[in-house]
């Protein structure tokens, strides 16, 4: 008589996708949006820290984020990615806490004048330095502009993906960051030739977003 055949290993068995995961947490599984947030809240808290600036910020927007995903669940219809979802409510999350502090878009002669004024001779700093510069740079944009250049300069994002989690025209997003790079040049034009600024944006980003 034939013994029966093992069951398969955990390496062996199809992976539970995001969007099971979240139709589990739906039907009432008390596990499932564990196993999302545990999957995404490293990539969702890089988002919040480019975005803001600010660990403390970023770590209340991210479990803002989560909180506001876990109650709303309901109203993922997949149309998108559920991680363009979870981008989505934790860029927005972003930009409430940015909008309530009322931070004044710096104008773009404040920004040469700054540059001109504070900006460092190019020296050996390292990555972590030219990440804690740009940055700081981040923060003097606008707030559509700097969540536009978070997902397509920092993370890695195609434009198209951004504006879907942004909710706008792919047009739009380009022109974001077309102007935000225009305002950012003068203030970081001593990293221009820095292979360290490469590293600690798109390609790093893509590393992150990917996994």
């Amino acid at each position: 008589m034939n013994s029966p055949p093992e069951p398969p290993s955990s390496a062996e068995r199809p992976a539970v996708t995001d969007a099971e995961l979240l139709t589990a947490h739906i039907n009432g599984d008390p596990h499932a949006f564990s196993e999302i947030v545990k999957r995404h809240r490293d990539r969702m808290w890089a988002v919040a820290l480019r975005t803001l600036g600010d660990p403390d910020e970023a770590a209340d927007a991210v479990q803002d984020a989560f909180v506001s995903a876990y109650r709303k669940a309901s109203t993922f219809r997949g149309e998108a990615a559920v991680t363009t979802w979870l981008h989505r409510i934790v860029v927005n999350a972003c930009l409430d806490r940015m909008r309530r502090k009322s931070v004044r878009p710096v104008a773009d002669d404040e920004l040469i004048e700054a540059a001109e004024r504070d900006t460092p001779m190019p020296d050996q700093t390292g990555e972590r330095e030219v990440s804690m510069e740009v940055s700081a740079a981040l923060k003097m944009l606008p707030t559509d502009q700097r969540a536009a250049l978070v997902l397509v300069d920092m993370m890695g994002y195609s434009v198209e993906d951004a504006a879907q989690v942004l909710e706008v025209p792919s047009g739009t997003v380009k022109s974001r960051c077309a102007r935000g790079r225009a305002k950012l040049a003068p203030i970081l034009s001593h990293l221009r030739n820095r292979s360290d600024l490469s590293r600690v944006s798109s390609a790093k980003g893509a590393e992150l977003r990917d996994g």
